[in-house]
């Protein structure tokens, strides 16, 4: 590989559960398809009834909550650093969230499919926009911003 091609890297469930602290219920990613360490991450998480959340969100009508929607989505952009040696064993807490837009209601039987982009880095605060799709509609997007701090 040269200089100029960039890695491609995928993580299943337990991986990912290595990168990050988080365990269950809030593991919150099920697959990282496709990244590129410090640039981007894609994965998704299966929603199904089973999930804790929906049997006191809305029942009837249960709806993914959206603080758990921005916190997966907080999962994969931390993912699009951690698998970078310098970033390893850090914890990654939220500093600030701008632009919220929830769009689309994200139900059980959807898969929320994931993306999220580095914006900037800067010393120990980092920066992310990430969205969040069903059947390929926008569901959610924000910027995140996350401080890195000491090891997890």
């Amino acid at each position: 590989m040269t200089e100029t091609e960039e890695k491609t890297l995928s993580f299943n469930v337990v991986e990912i559960m290595d990168m990050i602290p988080h365990r269950y219920p809030f593991v919150l990613v099920d697959r990282v398809t496709e990244c590129v360490p410090g640039k981007y991450c894609k994965g998704y998480k299966n929603l199904t009834m089973n999930e804790q959340f929906f049997q006191g969100h809305f029942p009837g009508n249960p709806v993914f909550p959206g603080v758990l929607q921005l916190e997966a989505m907080a999962q994969m952009s931390a993912s699009v650093l951690m698998p970078l040696e310098q970033y390893k064993d850090k914890l990654f807490l939220y500093a600030g969230i701008d632009g919220v837009r929830f769009r689309k209601q994200v139900k059980p039987g959807d898969r929320f499919d994931m993306e999220s982009e580095l914006v900037k880095i800067k010393g120990p605060i980092a920066k992310a926009h990430a969205r969040g799709f069903v059947d390929g509609q926008l569901a959610v997007e924000a910027d995140l911003m996350f401080s890195i701090v000491g090891n997890k």
